[in-house]
């Protein structure tokens, strides 16, 4: 029998400003293609510091679109982080890219651009960089690589939005890259996402792509290009209007919330906290994720902590390793040992923004039996 959960890992922040919002489109009628989310994606912008936005169905399916623009050929090679979530692959695989696993920094858990400059090949096109739990990747040695070797780069900032690299905010470094709204992330809009890019031209084919190839003259059914059903739609996009007027406030509450951990977690043996920022990388914090000791069983310890109502994570399976990954391509243990070591003793624990300190004392307090059990 399973047990109630008591915290769980997630919960959005929502609240009747949302609701009010929603109810406005409602109401209006248009529901789709209309001016709730070009209002959106100027926000964005302005946030990001991204000149050009485009609003899509899903953070993937941005992704997916900037590949596509990449132009890729079968068998291309693209290199990317073996430490994500498996979209950030299956957007460029989906074009008929190969894809090229580069390990990561052992610290960090993004990737070691002295690991991507060893994986290119002649064959290779592409980057395909993560800034992992919403922590910056090293954008400029990455672009410095992708500049000398003729390569494109893209950035997956899908768990990123309000992060900072060198002082300014990620979207805003002249990269094209995407970033998520699924309910746990910084902002939600329950499913979606938006590309930002720095090129006009990029942003007009994009927003052609995103719904069926259309051409935006005054003619409706006039498509260019074959493209794809992935629309945003002006109800999602007043929840994210909603929660982007809140988005200072979640970002001070995430980390809050983090430092409490920080604080409770202090002395807990067998437990390595999140590596900490620095200088030139300020985390948005997406999810908390520590890792457990060698030698302690993370699947037993989440399952202790089940037993305690306290719902935890596996964050994250190291892609390559994925089922469809070793079938297809003949990945196996081996080939990225520090993102392997990483991903087999990764643990997130509740994270969101209105987490209650007592909460996160009973979820550190179980955590500190279930490592010693």
């Amino acid at each position: 029998m399973k047990t109630e959960s008591r915290v769980p890992l997630s919960r959005p922040y929502i609240g009747e400003r949302e609701e009010e919002l929603v109810l406005e489109v409602l109401r209006s009628g248009r529901l789709s293609l209309g001016p709730v989310i070009e209002r959106f994606e100027e926000l964005i912008a302005e946030r990001v510091g991204a000149p050009y936005v485009a609003a899509v169905s899903s953070g993937t399916a941005g992704l997916h679109m900037l590949c596509h623009l990449a132009g890729l050929g079968a068998g291309d090679e693209v290199i990317t982080s073996p430490v994500s979530f498996v979209a950030t692959a299956n957007c460029f695989i989906l074009e008929g890219g190969r894809p090229i696993f580069a390990d990561v920094d052992r610290q960090t858990l993004n990737l070691d651009p002295a690991a991507v400059e060893a994986a290119i090949t002649d064959r290779t096109k592409g980057i395909v960089a993560v800034d992992m739990f919403g922590y910056p990747c090293e954008l400029d040695e990455l672009r410095a690589i992708a500049e000398g070797h003729g390569l494109w780069i893209i950035d997956d900032s899908c768990e990123a939005l309000g992060a900072e690299y060198k002082g300014r905010p990620i979207g805003s470094h002249g990269i094209s890259g995407a970033f998520g709204f699924y309910p746990n992330k910084q902002v939600t809009t329950g499913e979606g996402g938006v590309i930002t890019t720095h090129d006009e031209e990029e942003w007009e084919i994009l927003k052609s792509l995103r719904n069926q190839g259309r051409s935006y003259d005054s003619r409706w059914f006039h498509h260019v290009r074959v493209g794809f059903n992935y629309r945003f739609t002006d109800i999602q996009a007043a929840v994210g209007i909603a929660q982007l007027e809140k988005l200072e406030e979640m970002l001070t509450m995430r980390s809050e919330a983090a430092a409490r951990y920080g604080k409770l977690l202090e002395g807990v043996e067998g437990i390595e906290p999140p590596y900490a920022d620095d200088a030139d990388h300020k985390r948005s914090w997406f999810v908390y994720v520590v890792k457990v000791a060698e030698g302690v069983e993370r699947d037993a310890v989440l399952d202790r902590l089940a037993a305690q109502g306290i719902e935890a994570g596996h964050y994250v399976p190291a892609v390559h390793l994925q089922p469809y990954m070793r079938e297809r391509y003949g990945f196996a243990e081996g080939m990225c040992p520090v993102a392997e070591d990483a991903c087999s003793r990764t643990l997130a624990l509740p994270f969101f923004p209105q987490l209650e300190a007592a909460d996160q004392e009973l979820v550190v307090q179980a955590l500190r039996e279930a490592v010693s059990a």
